[in-house]
C-alpha cells in the first residue's frame, strides 16, 4: 500500500511543477505585451557588446573591460553561438527564461510548497520587462542550485554551485558563512575542507585565467563596483530625495547622489552589522533545512535593501528564495516581496527618469525601500519553525 500512494504523490507533484513551468512561460510571453513592451530600459546592448567581441577573439578585461565578474561570461556570449547575430534581444531573453524554470524546478526539488511554485510561476509578471534583458536569473539558479544541493546533504555539490554563483555575481558572498556552518554542523571539518575546496577550485577556475592574462582589467571590474557612490536608488538615497534635493550624478553606469559619502558609510555598516548579526543568529541555532533557507533569504534582503546599490533586478535573487520559506512567516514573506515587486514597477522603467532627472515619485522608491526592510524584519525575527527533513 505504501509504494502504490508515494508513486501517487509523485506523479502529483511532477504534474504540479508542469503546471508551474507552463504557467512561467505564459506570463513570460505576456512581458512582451501591453504596458509591459513601453519604453523598457535594457542592458542587453552592454550584453551583446561583450558577446560580440569574446566572439571576435578578444579577450575580456585584457582587450576591452567588463564591469561583471567571469561567470557572467557564458550568458553573454550563448545567444550569439546558438542563434548567431540574428536577434541577440530574443534570443537572450528566452535563455533568461530557461533559467528561471530552471529556478522553479530546483525549488520544488529543494521542497518548495505549491504556494511557492506559484508564486515563483507568476513571478515574471512581478519582475516586469527587467527579466527580458537582466542575466540575474543565472546568478539566482546557482544560488538555489547550492540551497537544494545543501538541504540535502550533498555538501560538494552545494559549495560548488556556490562558487559557481560567487564568481558569476558577488552578492552570493554574502551566503559563504552559513554554508560553513552547515557543512561544519552536519559534516564535520574534513568534510568542510574538502566540500569547500570543491567552491574555491570553481572560483579559480573561473578567475584565475583573466588574472594571469589581466589582472589590472580583473580587478577594475571588482573595484569599480566597490566603490560606487550612493545609487540613486538605494535606502538612504530615497531618504534624501523624498525629504530633500540632493545632488544626482551619472556616473559608474548609474545616476548616483553627490558628495553624500558619509550616508554610504553609515549604511554600508548597517548592512555589514545585519549581516553579522544574521550569521550569528544563524549559528546559535539548530542546522535545519527551514532555517537554512530563511537565513538564506534574509541575507541577501539585508544586502539589497540596506546596500549602497540598489537595482530592480537586484529582487530577482530573492524570486526562488523567499517562497521557500514555511508558515505564515512565508506567507507574509512572499506577500512583502510581491508588494516590492509591485512597487518598483510603479516607478520602473516607465517613469524612472522623471525620478533621476526631477525626483518625481522618490516617496514611492522610498516606498518600496521599506517593504524591503519590512521583508527583512519578517525574515529575521526569531520564532519556532518545524525542521526540515533532509
Amino acid at each position: 500500500m505504501v509504494l502504490p500512494i508515494r508513486g501517487d504523490r509523485t506523479a502529483r507533484r511532477l504534474v504540479g511543477v508542469a503546471a508551474a513551468v507552463a504557467v512561467f512561460i505564459g506570463c513570460w510571453v505576456v512581458l512582451h505585451h501591453w504596458f509591459y513592451a513601453h519604453r523598457p530600459l535594457t542592458d542587453t546592448p552592454i550584453y551583446q557588446g561583450y558577446g560580440n567581441a569574446i566572439d571576435h577573439g578578444l579577450v575580456p578585461y585584457r582587450d576591452f573591460p567588463v564591469e561583471y565578474p567571469p561567470g557572467a561570461l557564458p550568458v553573454f556570449v550563448a545567444p550569439i553561438y546558438l542563434y548567431g547575430y540574428s536577434d541577440y534581444a530574443q534570443a537572450f531573453g528566452w535563455l533568461m527564461a530557461a533559467l528561471g524554470i530552471g529556478c522553479l524546478v530546483v525549488a520544488a526539488v529543494a521542497g518548495a510548497s505549491w504556494r511557492s511554485l506559484a508564486l515563483i510561476a507568476v513571478s515574471p509578471l512581478l519582475i516586469g520587462s527587467m527579466a527580458l534583458s537582466r542575466y540575474d536569473f543565472w546568478p539566482t539558479l546557482l544560488v538555489v542550485c547550492a540551497l537544494a544541493a545543501f538541504v540535502h546533504d550533498r555538501h560538494r555539490w552545494g559549495w560548488v554551485a556556490l562558487g559557481g554563483a560567487v564568481v558569476t555575481k558577488l552578492f552570493a558572498l554574502v551566503l559563504v558563512p552559513l554554508a560553513v556552518v552547515w557543512t561544519l554542523r552536519r559534516r564535520g571539518r574534513r568534510e568542510l575542507a574538502v566540500a569547500a575546496s570543491c567552491g574555491i577550485a570553481v572560483v579559480a577556475a573561473a578567475a584565475l585565467p583573466f588574472l594571469i592574462v589581466a589582472p589590472r582589467g580583473l580587478w577594475h571590474s571588482v573595484s569599480g563596483q566597490a566603490s560606487r557612490p550612493r545609487q540613486l536608488e538605494s535606502l538612504a538615497a530615497s531618504f534624501l530625495t523624498t525629504f530633500s534635493h540632493p545632488a544626482v550624478i551619472n556616473t559608474h553606469g548609474s545616476f548616483n547622489l553627490a558628495n553624500e559619502d558619509w550616508v554610504a558609510a553609515v549604511t554600508t555598516a548597517l548592512m555589514v552589522a545585519a549581516l553579522v548579526a544574521l550569521w550569528i543568529g544563524f549559528a546559535r541555532g539548530p542546522a535545519t533545512g527551514d532555517r537554512l533557507v530563511r537565513y538564506a533569504a534574509a541575507c541577501i534582503c539585508a544586502f539589497v535593501a540596506l546596500g549602497k546599490v540598489l537595482s530592480p533586478q537586484f529582487l530577482i535573487w530573492l524570486v526562488p528564495l523567499v517562497p521557500l520559506v514555511r508558515g505564515v512567516r512565508g506567507l507574509v514573506a512572499s506577500l512583502l516581496l510581491g508588494a516590492a515587486f509591485v512597487t518598483t514597477q510603479v516607478f520602473f522603467p516607465q517613469r524612472y527618469f522623471e525620478y533621476a532627472f526631477h525626483l518625481h515619485l522618490a516617496w514611492v522608491v522610498l516606498l518600496r525601500n521599506l517593504i524591503l526592510v519590512a521583508l527583512l524584519v519578517t525574515l529575521s525575527l526569531p520564532g519556532r519553525e518545524p525542521g526540515r527533513s533532509s
